[in-house]
Formats: C-alpha cells, sequence, structure tokens
C-alpha cells in the first residue's frame, strides 16, 4: 500500500520521478524555475562562464529580477545589474526584469504567474519560500546551488520533515496573516522549524486572501524552516487562472499522511504583533508593547507590499498626518501594484498623509538603500527581518509589524494600535 504523503512530499516525489518520497532521503529533482536577483545572481553567472559550458538548461525557466539595489543606488550595484542584463541578453533569458518592469521579486514572480501551484522553485534568496503559498515546494539556496540549476535544470534535497499547523477560530480586529506567522514564530522560535516543511492549515487559513497566504510563506525561513507551504484551493485557483503562463499540477496533503509533530492555535486570542529587536522571535500582542518612539516606519517588502497590504495602510492614513519627525516610506512591490495604489487613490492618501512614496524596491528591508536608519533609530516596518544592523546602523532597531499597525505608529510616532487612533 503507497505512504500517505503531505503536500511537500508530494511534489518533490513528482520531480524525482518517484513513486514517494520519505524524510530524510536524497533526492535530485527537476527545477521548474531558478531564481536570482541583482546581489545574488552575479555570483552563479560567474560560476556558469567558469565552467565555459556555452548554454543554460531552459531560458523560460530561469528568472532575474534586479530589485535589490534598483534604481543603481552606486557604481558596485550599477555593475552587478550589467552582469545580469548582458547574461539575460547573451543567453535569451525571458523573464529579466528591471526598471520600469522590475518587482520586489516575490511579489512579481506569482503576480505574473511564472510560478504556479505543484513547482520546485529555488531561488537564491531566502524568502523564496513566499511560493509556497500557491501550494509550490518553494526554497532558498546558495549562489553555487542556481549556478548549478542553470546548467543542469536540476538540484538535490534532503526530503524534510513536515509540520503542520492548524489556526483555528476567528481573526480579531486588524489581525492579518502577518500577525499569524509573527506569533507562530514567537511560540517555536527562530530555529523551530529547521529544516522542516512547515504546512499552514485550518478553517482561518482557508479563509486567508492570497496576499495573507503571501506574508505566511514567505517568513517560514524566520522559523527555519525549508519551505512554508498551504495546500491549493479555490481562492488559490481563482489567484492563478488567468496568469499561467504555463500549464501545473495541484498537490494536496494525503488524510492521514505523517507530520514531525502538530501544532494547533485558537486565533481569537491572538492580537497584532509586533516582533521586537533584534529577532522575528521577539513578539508581544500590541497591548503588551508599552510606549515605544519611533523615527521611522516602512510599508512594503516580499511580506507587506501588496495591493491589500497598501489599502489597510491607507485606510488608517486617509484624513490624518504622519507625526511631525516621523519618516514613512511607502513602497508598492510591483508596478502593477503601484498602477493600482494610483488608480484607487491610495497613492493621493500616502502623499497627503506626508509619505514618501518610492518605486519597487527591496531598499530598506535589507539596509540596502531607500530609507537607511541613523545610530539609534528606530523603525516600524512591515518587512521580515530585524537583525543587527539589518535597516542601517548597527545601533538602530527594527519592529516588525503588519500594515495597519505601521500606518498607526506613523501617524502617532511610537508603536500604536489602530485603535489608539
Amino acid at each position: 500500500m503507497p505512504r500517505k504523503m503531505t503536500i511537500a512530499e508530494k511534489i518533490l516525489a513528482a520531480h524525482a520521478d518517484l513513486e514517494q518520497v520519505s524524510p530524510g532521503e536524497l533526492i535530485q529533482v527537476d527545477v521548474d524555475m531558478a531564481l536570482g536577483n541583482d546581489i545574488t545572481a552575479p555570483i552563479a553567472i560567474k560560476i556558469v562562464k567558469e565552467t565555459g559550458i556555452d548554454t543554460i538548461f531552459d531560458k523560460a525557466k530561469i528568472a532575474l529580477v534586479a530589485d535589490h539595489f534598483t534604481p543603481n543606488k552606486d557604481i558596485k550595484s550599477a555593475e552587478q545589474v550589467k552582469v545580469l542584463r548582458e547574461f539575460a541578453q547573451q543567453y535569451g533569458i525571458i523573464h529579466y526584469y528591471e526598471g520600469g518592469d522590475v518587482g520586489v521579486e516575490h511579489c512579481l514572480l506569482p503576480e505574473k504567474g511564472i510560478v504556479l501551484p505543484g513547482d520546485v522553485v529555488i531561488g537564491a534568496d531566502s524568502h523564496t519560500c513566499t511560493y509556497g503559498a500557491l501550494g509550490a515546494f518553494a526554497t532558498g539556496v546558495g549562489s553555487t546551488d542556481l549556478a548549478a540549476t542553470m546548467i543542469t535544470g536540476k538540484t538535490w534535497f534532503k526530503v524534510p520533515e513536515s509540520i503542520k499547523f492548524v489556526y483555528k477560530g476567528e481573526l480579531g480586529p486588524w489581525v492579518t496573516g502577518k500577525d499569524l506567522i509573527l506569533y507562530t514564530i514567537g511560540d517555536i522560535g527562530v530555529d523551530g522549524a529547521l529544516y522542516k516543511a512547515m504546512e499552514f492549515t485550518g478553517p482561518v487559513i482557508e479563509r486567508l486572501a492570497m496576499a495573507e497566504r503571501f506574508t505566511m510563506s514567505n517568513m517560514a525561513i524566520e522559523a527555519g524552516g525549508k519551505a512554508g507551504l498551504i495546500n491549493p484551493d479555490s481562492i488559490t485557483l481563482d489567484y492563478v487562472k488567468g496568469r499561467a503562463q504555463r500549464d501545473f499540477k495541484v498537490y494536496r496533503s494525503d488524510d492521514g499522511a505523517e507530520y514531525a509533530k502538530v501544532v494547533e492555535y485558537d486565533c481569537s486570542k491572538i492580537e497584532p504583533q509586533v516582533a521586537f529587536p533584534h529577532l522575528p522571535e521577539n513578539t508581544r500582542g500590541i497591548s503588551e508593547v508599552g510606549n515605544v518612539k519611533i523615527d521611522q516606519v516602512v510599508i512594503g517588502s516580499c511580506t507587506n507590499g501588496r495591493i491589500e497590504d497598501l489599502r489597510l495602510a491607507a485606510q488608517i492614513l486617509k484624513g490624518r498626518k504622519v507625526k511631525k519627525g516621523v519618516r514613512l516610506i511607502v513602497l508598492p512591490a510591483t508596478p502593477q501594484i503601484y498602477s493600482d495604489a494610483l488608480d484607487e487613490g491610495l497613492i493621493r492618501v500616502f502623499l497627503d498623509a506626508g509619505a514618501v512614496v518610492g518605486p519597487p524596491t527591496c531598499g530598506p528591508c535589507l539596509g540596502g538603500h531607500m530609507g537607511i536608519l541613523a545610530s539609534g533609530e528606530r523603525a516600524v516596518a512591515t518587512t521580515n527581518r530585524n537583525f543587527v544592523g539589518r535597516m542601517g546602523h548597527p545601533d538602530s532597531e527594527v519592529y516588525l509589524a503588519n500594515p495597519a499597525v505601521a500606518a498607526a505608529s506613523a501617524v502617532l510616532g511610537r508603536i500604536a494600535s489602530p485603535k489608539d487612533l
């Protein structure tokens, strides 16, 4: 009798051309999409060139997205992007994005239907796990692994164990997918799912919009997860329909599949969460934050830069002003999201509130540009990491929160709940 498998195991088995796989097995799999950005891809490209091989495995299955330091912030970043551009031209890579086409990679690829349910996706970026929200096995790799996949179309994995997270109950006011994943990381810790496939399930997940599912899968890596998957349903397929650039196959976990453990949460007890410096696990409910004055707020990134996130922030900011002395930076994650925000009047709301609205970029999330912190400064950000020096000076501090909390904090000049307004 065939073994009951999780969604992660099913996808890996199919891509390894095996009937079934079990945790701990070493397997070689075919890759549907290999991703690199302007920081990580130049290293992979150098390796590819050093091999002397003059072909890549499939020009339609590689994506190069110049999103971290663009528009080019300095000479070094301009040289990095030049490497990507010339490689894409030389090898005829179809999915190459910079300039007016570029968006934050993990928002751009799903939006364009380049990553799909059932895929195996690797990316030389740790937040590649975002695509697990579509029901794909997606994970970050090093630049050397990216180079090998560019040449062969394959990579290898140790099949991970899976942890099942079941979210029950009803979400309270202003509680989002960002709060669920922050609460989860706060509960299990930054190594609580080390090399495990995190599977997010339960009635609350089934009601979440795709934007919030992407947020949850995006931050699986912050708990040490190898991947963060959600079984595809009608919401997934509605999102994919009309976007998909190729055929795909849906996989779902079997009833009776084996898990390393099952963790259940009553979401009615979860309030908006804030992760204090300097780890995403240092979470507190908004009611326990106290009086933390701030200098900057960033709304954007691959975690919370989608149109739903901007709508939530605009709902708070409409008719209000950013507190004097606070810098609010809003970065729509893709040109399409920027365009939609323009059409919906959200950009006007942000500008009237006193925000700086910038182009799609990873920018401040990694301390790259467009919002670097000075010594002693504090920021509330809708990003995914708050390590020492993550957004600038080693003596600065980053607090992670959802877009509603971020917007309310910008108005009040301290970490605040929308209720405080």
